[in-house]
């Protein structure tokens, strides 16, 4: 393993990169702020150095939230999204510290879709993002890799991609949800009958809950 030593490098880091492209952003976002024991412990748990824009985000922050917090980019842990991309990853992608799973969860949002990079199981295009939906209940490749998903989540027209989901009092509802929570629908997105999203029921439930269910209910 790599010591914080090898991995931060305060000259050539991928923060820099990420703070130009928030100079610039389109969409609205906050950057959660860091708790330096969390994010000491959660970059020596990714072993990627902050010179890439992963292990700067994972390091200088505890989080960044997209749109009001609809979108939830994963950082080393804070009171509004308590849990580090290690933390979370744990008994997902992989079980035993140390260990190399398939992908790494990287990301999620509101409706219980989930951003991952994967690392080969799953689909073809090793490195890129892909996306679980919760209308599909499949993993997407969004055809781009890390740095290009969190420059589409600060300058791209994420609007675009959830325009079909947004139902009308959503920025107000967000209020009622935290980082570890997500909306559950009913009926469910994945159904015809949900995929009327104003006709949904809606209520808040635990991110944990939802990520496992939703997968075992992807796996029959």
């Amino acid at each position: 393993m790599k010591t914080l030593k090898e991995l931060i490098h305060s000259v050539d880091s991928g923060w820099k990169l990420v703070q130009d492209w928030m100079k610039t952003a389109v969409n609205q976002y906050e950057v959660l702020p860091r708790n330096p024991r969390k994010a000491d412990e959660e970059l020596l748990r990714l072993q990627i150095s902050t010179k890439s824009p992963i292990g700067a985000i994972v390091y200088q922050t505890g989080g960044i939230l997209i749109d009001y917090g609809w979108l939830r980019i994963l950082g080393s842990g804070s009171t509004k999204l308590n849990r580090g991309i290690m933390q979370w990853n744990k008994h997902k992608s992989f079980e035993r510290e140390g260990e190399k799973g398939g992908f790494l969860l990287i990301a999620d949002d509101v409706l219980g879709g989930y951003f991952a990079i994967n690392a080969g199981s799953l689909g073809d295009e090793i490195g890129n993002v892909y996306y679980f939906a919760q209308d599909t209940l499949q993993w997407e490749s969004l055809e781009c890799g890390y740095s290009d998903f969190i420059h589409w989540a600060l300058k791209g027209n994420i609007h675009q991609f959830y325009e079909t989901f947004k139902w009308k009092t959503w920025k107000h509802d967000l209020k009622e949800v935290d980082g570890m929570q997500v909306f559950n629908f009913v009926p469910f997105l994945w159904t015809l009958e949900g995929k009327n999203i104003e006709k949904s029921n809606r209520k808040a439930v635990s991110v944990e809950e939802n990520y496992h269910l939703t997968m075992d209910k992807a796996g029959e």
